[in-house]
């Protein structure tokens, strides 16, 4: 059964609103990614922190919308290519909400694309595949 979350908001979204939406959309992520997230965390952060940024080299704290951080390493330098207990997904709010409002886009479709983008980054899909299942229709939601 599909289930879609309706928001209508006369404030921007909190971080637990997007929490919402993501949790609900990690459900229903492409089935390319379903069994290699299902132990995947999501926490959703205002901003992206300085030593983040820098880690990852962002000039602009508002290109980063998501971060897929790796919890343990198999043995030092592997890591494993399916989450595991410690791996989170970090969705970062005002950068999320700064594209939704340039966009025009629905916020569901902003926060499942760059869920996408990101955790395809992650697992090694192909900028064409990424785009592939980002431009796929809602699997049954509209």
């Amino acid at each position: 059964m599909n289930q879609q979350i309706i928001m209508n908001f006369s404030v921007p979204p909190s971080t637990d609103d997007l929490l919402v939406i993501a949790n609900a959309q990690l459900e229903i992520m492409p089935d390319e990614f379903t069994e290699k997230i299902e132990d995947l965390t999501i926490q959703v952060e205002d901003m992206p922190d300085d030593t983040t940024l820098r880690d990852l080299d962002v000039e602009d704290a508002y290109e980063l919308l998501a971060q897929y951080k790796a919890g343990k390493e198999l043995s030092p330098g592997v890591e494993t290519k399916a989450a595991n207990d410690d791996d989170t997904l970090i969705l970062y709010r005002r950068p999320l909400l700064d594209l939704w409002s340039e966009s025009g886009d629905d916020l569901t479709q902003v926060v499942r694309e760059a869920m996408i983008g990101e955790i395809g980054d992650y697992l090694d899909f192909s900028d064409d595949d990424i785009d592939e299942m980002t431009e796929r229709h809602y699997q049954g939601m509209l």
